[in-house]
């Protein structure tokens, strides 16, 4: 991993880059004391990993932090600082660690080990070509293209399933969910069948039908087929968990109790921080 370390206190600067130095993942680190002398440097390099100081005179780091996003999203983002407040206001510039000054060989140690494997697992992992989106608006992308629904009701019923993480969802479920007031009659069968249809045509529209199992009945989404961040948020991946901003689904009012959840394991793990 190619490495930049930028801290206005030399002597703090310098002893970060020595411990960087001692660390296996790390093939190259570059020490600097001016966030905007480090962020000239940045057009010209790539690096794999920034640690930033947060308090600097000319460039506050999670002002830095967001530009370097800017220019490299791939980047990684450590902050080591004397000030626990920022921890929250880190997250928001999705950063991968947050240390307290004065940082041990160990802790960053550790924490550059995950980043290092986390991009050797996205480089070995094939790309999955549905991405799906549920924090904020729910939207479905194929190769980074969004998919347009035919009916507004067939991307709520697609919502509902992904919601479900893969769990089995009878036809009845379905229809107390999309329709709440209404009697599980024949004519709401139809209907429902008809929207059933309607979203599978849309998935093979855009060659996705592997990502929904129907089976005697019952609905469920295929999760090894998509790539959610959701699903990567409760399974505690940094960058998943850096990009929520307190909404979930928030066009569908079932999405409540999936939303709290969330809410309270993102609260959970900030006050740990």
């Amino acid at each position: 991993m190619k490495v930049i370390c930028v801290d206005d206190e030399r002597l703090l600067m310098e002893d970060t880059v020595a411990m960087c130095r001692e660390l296996p993942e790390i093939s190259e680190v570059t020490g600097f004391t001016s966030a905007n002398a480090a962020l000239e440097w940045l057009r010209n390099h790539h690096v794999d990993l920034a640690l930033l100081d947060i308090d600097m005179p000319d460039m506050k780091g999670l002002d830095l932090a967001a530009k370097i996003k800017e220019m490299s999203p791939d980047t990684g983002i450590i902050f080591l600082t004397g000030y626990a407040q920022y921890a929250v206001k880190a997250f928001a510039v999705r950063a991968s660690g947050y240390l307290l000054k004065p940082v041990g060989k160990a802790a960053l140690a550790a924490d550059v080990s995950y980043i290092s494997s986390n991009k050797e697992n996205k480089t070995k992992l094939p790309q999955k070509r549905v991405s799906v989106k549920t924090f904020g608006m729910f939207e479905v992308y194929v190769d980074s293209r969004p998919v347009k629904f035919h009916m507004a009701k067939c991307k709520e019923l697609l919502a509902y399933l992904v919601d479900r993480q893969g769990s089995s969802v009878s036809r009845a479920q379905l229809a107390s969910i999309l329709w709440e007031d209404r009697p599980y009659d024949r004519k709401l069968q139809k209907q429902l069948d008809v929207y059933i249809r309607s979203m599978r045509d849309t998935l093979a529209e855009y060659g996705i039908s592997d990502i929904i199992q129907m089976q005697r009945g019952t609905l469920r989404v295929v999760p090894e087929e998509i790539d959610c961040d959701a699903y990567k948020f409760f399974a505690g991946d940094a960058e998943a968990v850096n990009s929520y901003r307190g909404e979930y689904m928030s066009s569908y009012s079932w999405a409540s109790i999936t939303e709290g959840m969330i809410y309270w394991q993102y609260s959970t793990k900030n006050s740990k921080e």
